[in-house]
């Protein structure tokens, strides 16, 4: 009798210890995991910057058929950019550039420094797209019979090649004509651009 309470009472003790030692991993994985969490959360919450450049291919698209040659335009751009994390799969992304757009001929250049805000999407680790508005202030040339100001519709995607590089498609929509009113022309601003980012 004292044999089989002394084996009861040492199982008991046994069984104590191996629980108690479940806890405390279980315990250990819990905060592991929330720390991994946090730090996940951190990353993509925070701000990061960065620059982007590339090659653009603009052309105006004439209401009615321009009565010369309406040959599109081969430039650059290039531009500062904050990428604003607002949770794991969205960030606004506001951006500073200057891009030379328009048509080839020299009187239809049109050279802006806008300001374009994406709603950037996270689709999985490396491919994001992104929409949102653009707006656009022309430089370099005044009273030619063009506005100043440019608005334009945006949309774009990017690919991620390592920690700090990416290589992006955009096509930007204008959506006012480029023309003084008064002189009875209508054509809106269209571009592609194809570049290569490097956030900081």
């Amino acid at each position: 009798m004292k044999k089989l309470l002394l084996l009861t009472v040492l199982l008991g003790f046994s069984f104590q210890g191996f629980s108690q030692e479940d806890k405390e991993v279980k315990s250990a994985k819990k905060v592991k995991d929330t720390v991994k969490v946090q730090e996940k959360w951190s990353a993509s919450s925070g701000i990061k910057f960065g620059i982007r450049a590339g090659y653009t291919i603009s052309h105006l698209d004439f209401k009615d058929e321009p009565f010369f040659s309406n040959v599109h335009r081969n430039s650059l751009y290039v531009g500062f950019l904050a990428n604003i994390g607002m949770s794991r799969t969205l960030s606004i992304v506001p951006e500073i550039q200057f891009s030379a757009e328009g048509a080839n001929k020299e009187e239809l250049h049109l050279d802006y420094i806008q300001m374009p805000i994406l709603f950037r999407f996270r689709f999985s680790e490396k491919f994001h797209a992104g929409i949102g508005p653009q707006v656009g202030w022309k430089v370099q040339k005044v009273d030619d019979g063009m506005k100043n100001m440019g608005y334009s519709a945006v949309i774009g995607a990017d690919y991620k090649i390592n920690y700090a590089i990416v290589v992006d498609v955009r096509y930007n929509y204008g959506i006012r004509n480029v023309f003084d009113d008064n002189l009875g022309i209508e054509a809106k601003n269209r571009n592609i651009q194809l570049g290569v980012g490097y956030k900081f």
